[in-house]
Order: C-alpha cells, then structure tokens, then sequence
C-alpha cells in the first residue's frame, strides 16, 4: 500500500510517500510544495492543486494521510491554511484516493509514543524507524512523512479490529 501524507499549508505544503507491506514502511520520497509569495492566494491555491496532482500522478497513491488544523494565534493564517487544506481535500477526493485525517497529537503518538513530543524528536525517530541516512528536513516534509507513518500504524490497528 502507498500512502501519501500531507502537512498543509499554504506557502509550504509538506508531503511524505511510503510503501507499508506487512510492518515495514519503504520510503519513497518526501518534500515541499512551494507557492510564491508574490502570488494572489488564488493563484498559490491553483498551484497546490496542480503540484498535487503531479504527485498523485507519479506516486499513485492508496491512501493519503492529512494533517488536520490546530490552533493558530494568526487568524489570517489560519483562514488561508484551511483554504489550502480545502484544495488538497478536494483535490485527493477527485482523485478518488481514500483521506484519513490525523491529529498532531495522533501523529506524534504514533511516531514517538508521546503525544506532545516536539519536532526534533518526531525527525530523529523517523530516521531510526524508516532506516534514513540523514533526519528528515524541512519540518514540513517530516511532519508529512510522520502523517503517512501514523497512518500506517493506525491503518494496522483497524484492521486488526475489524474495522
């Protein structure tokens, strides 16, 4: 199974691909969609979707694991992320690839075994877990490779459930 994880945002959009078969996780590959800031937010949302859909089209994912919103102090921030978020959710919904939604407290639990572990923790666990040569960067890469592993774990613990 290939999972796609994806960390929003609109400036920064973290992804992560992993293969799981059976207990192991095979990464793939991981990055960052970039929009520019010399762009209308209309324009940066066409380019998420556009960049997403590359994604989709090289990786051709099963599944696809997203972060869901937290907290913003910013509340423009917080708008243009959730717009953001909108795009990718439809654009993976058109696709007909199947969304988990996953909470950073999930996340961390999953990778970690500590719902409030902190990002440097998340990358040094990541790179024991998925056997990388370096840690995980940038944050937004890592945070969506941590979303497509705690899929994966939890993924498991459906099945395992019957669900």
């Amino acid at each position: 199974m290939v999972i796609l994880g994806i960390d929003p945002g609109y400036g920064r959009i973290g992804y992560g691909v992993l293969e799981k078969k059976g207990n192991m996780f095979n990464l793939i590959d991981y990055g960052v969609i970039y929009t520019s800031k010399e762009d209308e937010l209309p324009k940066r949302l066409l380019n998420i979707d556009e960049q997403l859909r590359n994604l989709i089209e090289t990786y051709k994912p099963d599944e696809s694991a997203v972060e869901k919103l937290y907290f913003f102090k910013n509340v423009a921030t917080a708008i243009q992320v959730g717009e953001a978020r909108g795009v990718i959710l439809l654009c993976l919904e058109k696709e007909n690839i199947p969304i988990y939604e996953y909470t950073p407290f999930q996340i961390k639990q999953a990778v970690t075994g500590y719902g409030r572990a902190e990002k440097g923790q998340i990358q040094r666990t990541l790179k024991l877990l998925l056997k990388l040569e370096k840690t995980p960067t940038p944050d937004d890469a890592a945070d969506a490779l941590a979303t497509a592993f705690c899929h994966g774990n939890f993924r498991r613990s459906f099945k395992n459930a019957g669900y």
